[in-house]
């Protein structure tokens, strides 16, 4: 090889090594529905629903203010995440490898799934539910205001109400770690 030649491989590769090239994952907008196929990340716009059916997400599913998603059958590698969503639902044999966090919003109900990580309702205006669930972590309410309803999960971490009015109701929840606050009779 030339030496004009080696010293332009050289300098390919010293670039390449100083700029790795960045594999971004697709983000799918969803408005209507989505069926059995496999996506990188979903986003629910300001306003949308979304119906997701079967549907394997690789990354994160994010629902934004005012939108809508019901989940169902759903595969979710990382979490599924909503802040000022309207209604969130996770249901029928759901699972989820990261966490459902649902703060400064509506209604939500994550119901006869599997949750890896945590659950989390944060200052919810609406219903909150968590029902009949495989939990890794934990399930946690606080400061909300709709009424929630947490009954017959199996949950290895704590489960954690505070500040809640009313106060949540349920039972028949199983909880490896400690049972706290508003939920201790849980």
């Amino acid at each position: 090889m030339t030496s004009k030649l080696m010293m332009a491989l050289t300098a390919s590769v010293m670039t390449l090594a100083l700029f790795p090239q960045v594999a971004l994952a697709e983000e799918k907008v969803c408005r209507g529905t989505i069926g059995a196929r496999t996506l990188d990340n979903v986003k629910v716009p300001q306003g949308a629903s979304c119906t997701l059916k079967g549907t394997k997400v690789k990354g994160t599913i994010k629902i934004n203010q005012g939108a809508r998603l019901e989940a169902i059958d759903v595969n979710v590698i990382g979490n599924v995440q909503g802040e000022g969503a309207r209604n969130l639902i996770v249901r029928k044999s759901s699972r989820v490898g990261g966490s459902v966090q649902v703060v400064q919003g509506k209604r939500a109900r994550v119901a006869n799934s599997r949750v890896n990580g945590d659950i989390l309702y944060d200052d919810q205006s609406g219903r909150l539910s968590a029902l009949k669930n495989t939990v890794g972590g934990n399930v946690q309410a606080f400061q909300n205001t709709g009424g929630t309803r947490i009954a017959r999960n199996v949950i290895d971490g704590n489960l954690q109400c505070k500040e809640n009015r009313p106060a949540p109701t349920g039972g028949d929840n199983r909880v490896e770690g400690d049972k706290e606050d508003q939920c201790r009779r849980l």
